[in-house]
């Protein structure tokens, strides 16, 4: 794994009520890039972003949201991790089901220092893998998760139904 040189400025902390507003503005994000043809961006922001909003509101076990922030406590992204038992095996694996850099920070390091911190939190709570999904038109985030040794695990599809 590749270290940004600003990693070292990035620090990583369990969010808080304060974020709230943070992390949910990070929510469009995830939708910028091209979509299936059947999906429509602004249902899938809803979607996820009352998803984020239920686990920050709840809290649920097994789900956790950090965020990324400079030294100077400026927010940089946010990192949802969930575990999950895996489809396969008797085993816990670390899910991260949202992982969202600010526009006015892309290209510094936070991706992958949130990649990292993933995996040693993963590491810590014994999980056997890390899994994620991504559309397939986020050529920017699937290059990111590349590097970071993700790969093919399983591969999803899908149709709407007529």
């Amino acid at each position: 794994m590749n270290q940004s040189p600003f990693s070292r400025h990035i620090h990583i902390r369990p969010a808080r009520a304060g974020d709230d507003e943070f992390i949910l503005g990070l929510i469009p994000r995830l939708v910028e890039a091209e979509l299936p043809p059947w999906r429509r961006r602004g249902e899938c922001a809803a979607g996820i972003r009352a998803d984020v909003a239920r686990h920050l509101g709840e809290q649920p076990p097994g789900s956790h949201l950090f965020v990324a922030e400079n030294d100077a406590g400026q927010q940089m992204g946010f990192l949802h991790l969930q575990t999950v038992a895996d489809h396969f095996v008797d085993a816990r694996n670390c899910h991260i089901a949202d992982l969202a850099v600010a526009p006015d920070c892309e290209g510094c390091g936070v991706g992958s220092a949130l990649l990292a911190f993933a995996q040693r939190w993963a590491r810590e709570h014994r999980c056997r893998h890390m899994t994620l999904a991504v559309f397939p038109g986020n050529a920017r985030a699937r290059a990111l998760y590349e590097r970071h040794g993700f790969g093919i695990d399983l591969l999803r599809m899908a149709r709407p139904v007529r």
